[in-house]
């Protein structure tokens, strides 16, 4: 189901200063691509993210850069075809979608022929996102080309088989989607218990059987209103069981009593990269550089889970005796002892915390998180090598609420001394203020008119309220405007990224945002963990330099024309 890659027809677009985006004629060449690099395990290359024509490549700059990535790609042969290796997958469907019918009149064949040809082609996944356990799969049937529904539904149930273009798919949880409906199946496509947790991906081989007759139901449920099996209520036993994982997380010697979360309060560390490939985002704390400064205070581990604070206003009671240090947004630190004995902590200064005491964080004055590390590290449960809450994706550890206990491991595991020397808090802004920052254009930014592109980089952009983990809304009284109209097939998109709706009003991705989408990204923005740190009401203004083109080999970067991209070797 794959073909060999051709070098004269990959294309190379900057995403960002750490990823590449490698453009391939076609799905099946993209298939082929994906496999050769997973073959190759090139230098310095830390994720690839499929999509329908596209890989973005992330790598580590101080051990590789994008020219010679660019060039490596280039000279990939042709590996062994992912089919030849894939392992196989059966999946039962009880094929009475909603949308059957009007399937067989779009494709212009009757029903019985649509379930007939859908269980009669080989499907391969060819990538994975939209929710983990996810998978894009890509059939031999030509029959098979079918537009999503003009009106998204606001619930699709758990199980549901569905056909949107080129590709057919099985939603993993219950969620809102376009897709078309054929059926439903009782095959669990996302379990953490399992390895890997993801049923299907990247290179899987899927076929479709009807599935018995004598499946029996949970009374109550229905085909448009609930899931298969005991697959209904999964949403709502993962929700009571991650919420159960969040109370009471260990009986640690040390812990903090949640008194008051404040707007949000999360538990998380550094992330869990290396699962794009099942559907999931690395996420993780949204300003790093504020986690890993407040872990080295305590002597922590920089990967140690802390509490992210989204606001401030936030009231603690601690168990036990620990040290402590907050980052990130500015504000009052106060803790005040069982005896009303009242100590005010420096932000960016280790601090002990003695049992009974309450600590207190303002609300942020400038910037808008706050990062609470406390010696030996928050103690929660962990959803593949993570304690980090994505709030996207629905995985790790809840959002921590009100009379929530939350275990800290023994300081003793700490690897480090608890650092002395205060850090100076960063210069964040705060409402009002204007903020500018440098982004890298690409990889769509020939979507954009050259008026478009001079809009972003010279008007004033406000960030809105309608703003989360997820991304920033940004608003400007001239909206972006495009060369082109429509979507793209989906492509994978990073942290920082700049996607544009076709309002023209841009959204800057934050850590939890979707690992592929179909909205043009004109640019990324260098600095996330500055971008993390905007609160609603603060303007921005983007700038950028003149950069060499990523097409060109390496010999001919230092030749090319000033452009809208760059390379740098930084090791």
């Amino acid at each position: 189901m794959t073909s060999t890659p051709q070098a004269d027809s990959l294309t190379f677009h900057t995403a960002s200063k750490r990823h590449l985006l490698v453009e391939c004629a076609d799905l099946s060449a993209t298939m082929a691509l994906h496999h050769s690099l997973e073959a190759a395990d090139l230098r310095g290359v830390t994720e690839l993210i499929p999509a329908a024509r596209t890989v973005l490549i992330s790598f580590d700059p101080a051990r590789t850069n994008a020219e010679i990535l660019a060039e490596a790609v280039r000279g990939l042969g042709h590996s062994e075809s992912a089919s030849d290796t894939a392992r196989e997958v059966m999946i039962d469907v009880h094929y009475d979608g909603d949308d059957l019918a009007e399937v067989a009149d779009l494709l212009s064949v009757s029903p019985t022929e649509v379930v007939n040809r859908h269980q009669a082609a080989t499907w391969q996944v060819a990538f994975a996102g939209f929710a983990p356990g996810f998978g894009y799969l890509a059939g031999d049937d030509e029959l098979f080309n079918v537009p999503r529904r003009s009106s998204p539904r606001t619930r699709v149930p758990v199980g549901s088989v569905a056909l949107a273009g080129e590709f057919t798919g099985v939603y993993p949880r219950s969620s809102p989607g376009g897709w078309q409906l054929i059926g439903r199946t009782d095959a669990k496509l996302w379990d953490l218990e399992r390895e890997p947790p993801a049923l299907f991906v990247p290179g899987t081989i899927v076929k479709f059987a009807e599935a018995a007759r004598d499946t029996v139901e949970v009374a109550g449920s229905s085909v448009g209103s609930g899931a298969p099996g005991s697959q209904g209520s999964s949403d709502a036993e993962a929700a009571a069981e991650s919420a159960a994982a969040t109370s009471d997380f260990t009986a640690a010697s040390h812990s903090l009593e949640v008194l008051r979360p404040g707007l949000q309060l999360l538990v998380q560390d550094l992330g869990r990269p290396g699962f794009a490939s099942m559907g999931v985002s690395a996420a993780g704390a949204a300003d790093r550089t504020a986690l890993t400064t407040a872990n080295r205070l305590v002597g922590n581990a920089e990967s140690s889970a802390g509490l992210e604070s989204f606001g401030g206003a936030v009231l603690l009671r601690s168990t036990g005796d620990g040290v402590a240090a907050v980052t990130g947004a500015t504000g009052t630190i106060t803790v005040t002892a069982a005896d009303g004995t009242v100590l005010t902590p420096r932000l960016g200064e280790a601090f002990a915390v003695s049992d009974g005491d309450e600590l207190e964080l303002g609300p942020a004055e400038r910037g808008v998180r706050r990062y609470l590390a406390v010696r030996g590290g928050i103690a929660v449960e962990t959803a593949l090598d993570s304690s980090s809450a994505d709030t996207l994706a629905g995985l790790g550890p809840a959002a921590v609420d009100k009379g929530t206990t939350v275990g800290v491991h023994d300081p003793r595991t700490a690897p480090h001394l608890v650092d002395p020397d205060p850090t100076q808090p960063r210069n964040l802004p705060q409402a009002g203020e204007t903020v500018t920052l440098s982004v890298t254009l690409g990889p769509r930014e020939d979507w954009f008119t050259e008026g478009g592109i001079e809009t972003l980089l010279s008007q004033e952009w406000t960030v809105t309220h309608e703003s989360d983990r997820v991304g920033l809304r940004l608003n400007g009284e001239v909206p972006l405007e495009r060369a082109r109209t429509g979507e793209l097939p989906s492509e994978g998109a990073v942290t920082g990224a700049l996607q544009v709706p076709p309002n023209g009003q841009p959204v800057l991705f934050g850590p939890d945002h979707p690992l592929t989408g179909g909205y043009p990204i004109i640019a990324s923005v260098d600095d996330v963990d500055l971008a993390a740190q905007l609160p609603p009401g603060v303007k921005l203004r983007f700038t950028t330099s003149a950069e060499p083109s990523p097409n060109a080999h390496p010999t001919e970067a230092s030749s090319t024309a000033a452009g809208p991209r760059t390379y740098e070797n930084e090791g």
